[in-house]
Formats: structure tokens, sequence, C-alpha cells
């Protein structure tokens, strides 16, 4: 009964709602305006609006783009590269003023964790993106040392506002210190993009992807079929990352 309710009220809500509302300005259009070829049109957005915002394709979508690379089961390497993905400036935390959102928060985890394991130096890069978001490296800086990370062990790239530059100049970290195998964390879905724009830096990296945003052996429940804003914002996340991929690819950018 459970199930059943959040079906239905999903329906009542956006972005069911809007599905709702679509599919009666095409029975208006086909039935009392005798638009037949509007009305199909209408019904072929709708519909691919509609599987877009399917936690059933979302997980077939995000889940191949999270595969692309495995984590290694003995990590290794002389430098932990963290990737920033967002961060609020004002928000009050435990130890000051200042938060990670959810995925970087993810990826700092990973990122401590692998320190007490390897015993080597980490290196945040990510900027401050927008005047009004926070500044990434210097936020994960101050909740590392809050966790125990000594300072000294703390490398801050804090210029960069995309993945292109996160790579670019944490290359040149990389190369001052004469750093030869850093592992790359980052989440999941981001970590294909990451290590092409290091690539094109100059840089092999060990893949370490985090972050996993859906499950790795999904089983089918028929409340996946439901719209959800979850399962919208998973899809084009993942039509995000090809795109930005692709016009890395032809702009260098």
């Amino acid at each position: 009964m459970v199930y059943l309710l959040k079906f239905g009220a999903s329906w009542v809500l956006p972005p069911g709602i809007f599905i709702v509302i679509f599919l009666g300005i095409a029975w208006f259009a086909w039935r009392v305006r005798g638009e037949k070829d509007l009305a199909a049109v209408i019904v072929g957005v709708t519909l691919v609006f509609y599987l877009f915002c399917t936690g059933f394709v979302a997980e077939k979508l995000m889940g191949r783009l999270e595969s692309v690379y495995e984590p290694p089961e003995t990590p290794h390497g002389d430098v932990i590269v963290m990737l920033g993905g967002g961060a609020m400036p004002d928000s009050p935390d435990v130890d000051g003023v200042g938060s990670l959102c959810g995925s970087p928060a993810n990826r700092l985890l990973a990122v401590v964790r692998l320190y007490h394991m390897l015993h080597v130096p980490i290196l945040i890069s990510g900027g401050q993106v927008y005047s009004d978001s926070g500044a990434e490296a210097k936020i994960a800086s101050r909740v590392l040392q809050t966790l125990g990370v000594p300072e000294q062990d703390i490398l801050v790239e804090a210029k960069s506002v995309n993945t292109t530059q996160n790579a670019r100049y944490s290359a040149e970290i990389i190369g001052e210190h004469g750093f030869r195998e850093p592992i790359l964390v980052t989440s999941a879905f981001h970590m294909r993009r990451a290590v092409f724009n290091f690539e094109r830096a100059g840089v092999r990296v060990v893949p370490y992807p985090t972050d996993y945003m859906v499950s790795r052996h999904p089983v089918f429940h028929y409340t996946k079929l439901r719209p959800q804003t979850e399962a919208l914002f998973d899809n084009v996340t993942v039509l995000q990352e090809v795109l930005r991929t692709e016009i890395t690819k032809y702009t260098g950018r």
C-alpha cells in the first residue's frame, strides 16, 4: 500500500503533474481541435520527458556512465587528488562557516579514508565558481584538518572553475612536486570526463571513483516507473557529462 501511495502521489506533484497536463493538452488538440499531428508531437515529446523522469531509465544511463572505471582493490600512489564540486560560502558548519555540497562531501570522505590508508599528500582542486558560492578547495582543506589531516599534507589549488582547469592547474602542482602516480578522486559519474581532461593535461592518473548515484545491481520495482525529480536530475547529469566531454574535445575548454 505504501508503494502504491508513492506511485499515485508522483502524478500530482512535479514533474508528474506536467506529464498529466501535457497529455490533457494532446487529448484536447486531437479530440476538440482535430489536430492529430500536433497531438502526436505533444504525446511523443511527453513520452520522452516521462522516460527521462523514471528511475528505471536513470539506473540504465547513470549506471553505464558510473561503471566506466572501477576503484582499484589495492590503491597505491604518491598523491591523492580530489576535485571540487560545489560549496556553500555562508552555511554554518561544525568548525566554522562554509561547507561542501553533497557530491564533494562524499568525495572528501573517500579522500580521508585513502589518506589514512596510504599516508600521502592530498591535493584539493577547486576555486570559487560563482560570486555567491564557496571557495571549494579552501573549505575542503579546513574540513580535512578537522578530520585529522595535518595542514602540511594538504595542497590547495583554488583557481579552477571547471574540470578542464582542475586538470590544468593540478597538473602544474603535480609537476612542481614531482608526483608520478596521482590517485584521482571524484564522483563516479564525473570520472570519465575528469580522466579525459587530466590526460589532455599530460597526467596519467589512477581513477578512484566514489559518490555513486545508483545501485550497481538494481532490482526492478514498479515504483521505478513513476516520474521523479531525482531521476530527471540523474538523467540530465548524464547528458551534461556527455555534452561537456564533447565540447572539451572540440574546444579544449
